[in-house]
């Protein structure tokens, strides 16, 4: 049976594809952050704070979460656009010197910025969830990748407009997620219908295949020196893979009316024999709440009495089933919640903060001219770590293995990049550490969603999972700060450059990294101890899930034979 609408869905992905691509817009701060820091004429520590601001946005991305318990999508789609457009509007404006403002406003003014980001991933976290409830993990991945890749697209658009002027960045960040918004409000401005859900495992197949191909001409296309004219040939390039997504939802609406035309008489009579398609049975199963009855195993955490520490330590409360909804009350009342917490502020964070540092880092180690190439370099790398999140997906049936395993695995270069900046100062050494904190960063990003979402359920998972990214502007505030204090520690290897004075050599971060590191290798551990506490959860999930997989298929073989 022919489900109407189900290209639609497909399109509500590409939505959100393009909504990811074009709206990680605080992964390009290191290409502005020098000429902001000029301009203001604040110090090291003042420019932090800049950055903290946009990350502190997260902090509120709660709201979002609630707003769309209220709101229909498309208008927390466009309270984020406007949040963005005003935010990164001022900031133009003040750098270009076209209006003056205290440094408190463009303090506020980065603060709405960042906000809007943290809106705009919502929307697209809440869309994935609700239009694909058996490829939840698959759409998040694939959408979040995308977010990656907004630092070579900006990189792109710029230098095809002036290469020589990074204060476009700001122009750009405010006009371009606003003209998206408004070309996926198409897609997403009606809601699909529930019964419009099915189970298509390989397109995605083509999606990530062209994700990865994309990821790599970018990649390729931001590491060379282009002109003007190279510029603007390879941004018609990096638009044109980003538009073949359309492929997929074009096949599958061409596919339905085609089987709409040649069996809907088959169709009519499978209805009226009230015959259900194997795909559809399975997204049933999935979602009926005699689903939750055979999970329900009592209560969902398990209090464990042994005396021995280990168990006290590692078992006490642990999660023993996927999927249980959690209140706001019940979430941090949960020793999983802050084990994966610390994970991610001590894991993913820190990753980010780096970014957010890159160009002082490049600059105080003499590879001043480097900056944009790293910055996109760190933003391609991020994009493939968040593909390699859809791993644990496609090698299920073949090695199934914990996604909480998998956070922990992604967690181990973060750690060994921090090691080799604090050994070697060198170029090679700086682009490799950007590179896996990059992967590893990405990686943490785009699993945490479904994560989140697998542990305390899919339901709450917008709110829940802006709960957790409250740890980004925490982190970023003490990062940034520690950062900030080395680098004005070292300022006596000072040079002044455009009107400021700016800290030259390994000792201007050499301290930070050492301590990032430190930092990290918690992170690490934190998410072995969640590993070791729902292992057993997963598993439990996945058992159940072969033998739901198994009833079917004995189910259909036996109608066959009748």
């Amino acid at each position: 049976m022919v489900v109407a609408g189900e290209s639609r869905k497909w399109m509500i992905l590409v939505a959100t594809i393009w909504i990811q691509a074009f709206t990680g817009t605080n992964l390009d701060f290191s290409s502005y952050s020098t000429n902001l820091k000029s301009v203001l004429d604040i110090s090291q520590v003042e420019l932090n704070y800049l950055s903290v601001a946009s990350d502190m946005g997260k902090a509120f991305g709660w709201c979002s979460g609630v707003c769309l318990l209220y709101f229909p999508t498309w208008v927390v789609l466009f309270i984020a656009a406007l949040m963005g457009f005003f935010g990164y509007g001022f900031q133009w404006l003040v750098i270009q010197k076209i209006i003056a403002l205290p440094y408190f406003l463009v303090v506020v003014s980065s603060l709405l910025a960042g906000c809007s980001i943290c809106w705009f991933n919502t929307v697209c976290y809440v869309l994935c969830i609700k239009n694909f409830p058996t490829n939840t993990q698959l759409a998040l991945s694939l959408s979040i990748s995308f977010n990656g890749v907004s630092a070579a697209l900006y990189h792109l658009i710029a230098n095809s407009i002036d290469p020589h002027d990074n204060r476009i960045y700001l122009l750009l960040n405010a006009l371009v997620p606003l003209v998206i918004s408004v070309i996926a409000l198409f897609a997403i401005i009606h809601p699909l219908p529930p019964k419009a859900i099915q189970n298509h495992s390989a397109n995605f197949l083509f999606q990530i295949a062209l994700a990865i191909f994309t990821g790599l001409y970018l990649l390729i296309s931001s590491s060379v020196s282009l002109n003007v004219y190279n510029a603007r040939f390879a941004l018609f390039g990096a638009i044109l893979l980003l538009v073949l997504p359309l492929v997929t939802p074009g096949t599958v609406y061409v596919k339905e009316w085609a089987q709409k035309l040649t069996n809907s008489s088959l169709e009519l009579e499978e209805w009226n024999t009230g015959l259900i398609a194997k795909d559809e049975l399975e997204f049933i199963e999935t979602e009926t709440p005699s689903t939750n009855k055979i999970l329900n195993y009592g209560n969902s955490y398990q209090a464990r009495k042994e005396e021995d520490f280990y168990s006290n330590v590692v078992f006490k409360d642990r999660l023993l089933v996927l999927g249980e909804e959690h209140s706001t009350r019940s979430l941090i009342r949960r020793w999983d919640f802050w084990l994966y917490y610390v994970a991610y502020l001590c894991g993913g964070t820190i990753g980010l903060v780096y970014s957010n540092n890159l160009g002082q880092i490049s600059e105080a180690l003499g590879y001043n001219s480097e900056v944009s190439s790293l910055v996109s370099l760190y933003s391609a790398c991020s994009f493939f770590g968040r593909l390699l999140s859809t791993t644990p997906d496609f090698l299920q049936d073949k090695m199934y293995y914990a996604r909480t395993g998998w956070l922990a695995l992604a967690l181990i270069p973060t750690p060994t990049a921090f090691i080799l900046l604090v050994l070697s100062g060198s170029k090679t050494t700086l682009t490799a550490a950007t590179a896996m904190i990059g992967l590893s960063s990405g990686f943490v990003f785009s699993a945490a969603v479904s994560i989140t979402s697998e542990l305390f359920g899919p339901n709450r998972a917008g709110v829940n999972h802006n709960i957790l990214i409250t740890n980004i502007p925490i982190g970023s505030l003490l990062y940034s700060l520690l950062a900030a204090l080395v680098y004005e520690a070292n300022i006596s290897d000072a040079v002044l450059r455009d009107g400021s004075m700016v800290c030259i050599g390994r000792n201007c971060y050499y301290e930070t990294f050492l301590w990032w590191w430190l930092i990290s290798l918690v992170g690490l551990v934190s998410s072995s101890l969640l590993y070791l506490r729902t292992k057993d959860a997963y598993n439990r999930s996945e058992k159940h899930k072969n033998r739901s997989e198994t009833t079917l298929e004995t189910f259909f073989s036996s109608y066959d034979r009748n």
